[in-house]
C-alpha cells in the first residue's frame, strides 16, 4: 500500500448498496469520487471497501488519505464533516451517512 506520513489525515465515509450493484457502483465511484479524491492536490491515496451485511445490504466505505485538513477543504468545501455526493448516487445508494469522519494519523 503506502505509508501515510505522521500528521496526515484519513477521511472515512460509509454508504450501503444492493449487493448486486457492487460492480456497477465500483465503476461509477471510480469515475466520480475516487478520481476526484486522487485529482485533488494533497491527496495521498484512496481506497474503496465492501462487505456484505447480514441484512442483505452491502456496506461501502471509502477511505482517503490527505496531507492536511486544509487539503480536504479543496475537495469537500469548508465543512469537511459533510459528505460529498454525486448526481447518480441516488441510483445506487439505499442508505448513506451524510457526514464524513476524519482521523489524524500518528
Amino acid at each position: 500500500m503506502f505509508d501515510a506520513p505522521s500528521g496526515s489525515v484519513m477521511r472515512s465515509w460509509t454508504g450501503w448498496i444492493k449487493p448486486e450493484d457492487r460492480q456497477a457502483y465500483t465503476e461509477y465511484i471510480e469515475g466520480t469520487g475516487m478520481s476526484a479524491y486522487r485529482e485533488t492536490p494533497g491527496n495521498l491515496g484512496a481506497l474503496m471497501l465492501f462487505r456484505d451485511m447480514p441484512d442483505g445490504r452491502c456496506e461501502v466505505r471509502t477511505l482517503s488519505f490527505w496531507r492536511s485538513r486544509d487539503d480536504i477543504v479543496a475537495f469537500a468545501g469548508d465543512d469537511i464533516g459533510r459528505a460529498v455526493f454525486y448526481p447518480e448516487d441516488d441510483r445506487f445508494l439505499i442508505d448513506r451517512e451524510t457526514t464524513a469522519e476524519h482521523f489524524d494519523i500518528a
